[in-house]
């Protein structure tokens, strides 16, 4: 089991943005987490991807109990096992695309010869390694959002985890993101746990989690 999050919760003031949520994924599972806006779905994805503390309950990410971790531990952790994808690329517009995905590489001291060797083999893979010259400016969205998930897989991890990824993408780029992550998943077996109101993408998904007023109500 990759994930494992036991009685989550998340309290901002009096609001109870999660009300004791738990989740389980599996290595190579492709999940879906839906609902209205305001249900809690990303507050949950945060958690789960180490951005954000839970105020109760257990949060396990490869057998590694994540509360236990000081600062330091749980950023170096975070970068060695998790990639993610959002709606917004957050490419850095000065460096160009190739640039962009070796970046979290060379936080884990990666060297700049492996960095980019890596970079090269992911921008092949996903079909963009003609635009790896470019800076973001002169990329569409589609090949944006391509840049973004080769600079997610850069360090291998375990787990990648996407909010809205195809929210900004016309129908055409989406059904093509929607299909990478599938490849992804037959090539390397990666696991993805996915914030979506697209329901093209959920259908697809092995399992979908429905969330209402912080809580799950179906699974």
């Amino acid at each position: 089991m990759i994930i494992d999050a036991q009685n989550i919760t998340k309290t901002y003031g009096s609001l109870k943005v999660l009300k004791g949520i738990s989740i389980s994924v599996e290595e190579g599972e492709i999940v879906s987490i839906v609902g209205a806006s305001g249900a809690g779905k990303t507050t949950a994805l945060q958690i789960m991807g180490t951005l954000l503390l839970q105020d109760s309950g257990d949060l396990k990410i490869l057998d590694t109990d994540i509360a236990k971790l000081r600062e330091k531990q749980l950023a170096q952790f975070r970068n060695e096992h998790i990639g993610f994808v959002f709606q917004f690329h957050h490419l850095l517009a000065e460096f160009t695309a190739l640039e962009n995905v070796c970046i979290p590489a060379f936080f884990c001291h990666t060297s700049k010869r492996k960095a980019e060797k890596r970079a090269k083999e992911l921008l092949d893979f996903l079909h963009i390694s003609h635009r790896m010259n470019h800076k973001p400016g002169e990329l569409s969205g589609g090949e944006q959002q391509r840049i973004a998930v080769a600079r997610a897989l850069i360090n291998n991890p375990a787990i990648i985890f996407a909010d809205e990824p195809s929210g900004n993408l016309d129908s055409k780029n989406k059904i093509e993101l929607h299909e990478l992550f599938f490849s992804l998943r037959k090539e390397f077996n990666q696991t993805f746990v996915i914030v979506t109101h697209d329901t093209h993408l959920s259908e697809l998904s092995d399992r979908v989690i429905t969330m209402e007023d912080g809580e799950i109500i179906t699974e």
